[in-house]
């Protein structure tokens, strides 16, 4: 019995403000601004994993982290999931010139 892991969809209650802080997400991430953002993490101080840091600090955006709140916990959950997934996806060459953005010290 061989079956794989499939995630199951889980329906978003509230899809603009989700939406909102997704396409946020998928710009700051998005080849033409990854390193923007990485410089702006760098000089708000903020390590890259820290996802209310840096929503409350208005990285991804002014009206993001009202965005965020607005949802509830499940839908909270899958944009967390969905940007650590992003910064993982970042270009080997930008992770090592940011490397204190993403180290665990």
């Amino acid at each position: 019995m061989s079956t794989t892991y499939e995630q199951p969809v889980m329906p978003i209650s509230d899809p603009q403000a989700y939406g909102a802080v997704r396409a946020a997400i998928e710009k700051a991430y998005s080849t033409a601004n990854v390193a923007n953002f990485l410089r702006s993490l760098e000089r708000g101080k903020v390590r890259i994993r820290q996802f209310e840091q840096v929503l409350k600090q208005g990285l991804l955006g002014a009206t993001m982290a009202a965005s965020y709140d607005k949802l509830e916990n499940g839908d909270q959950g899958q944009i967390r999931e969905f940007y650590l997934a992003q910064l993982e996806r970042v270009a080997p060459e930008l992770r090592t010139k940011f490397f204190k953005l993403y180290a665990y010290y």
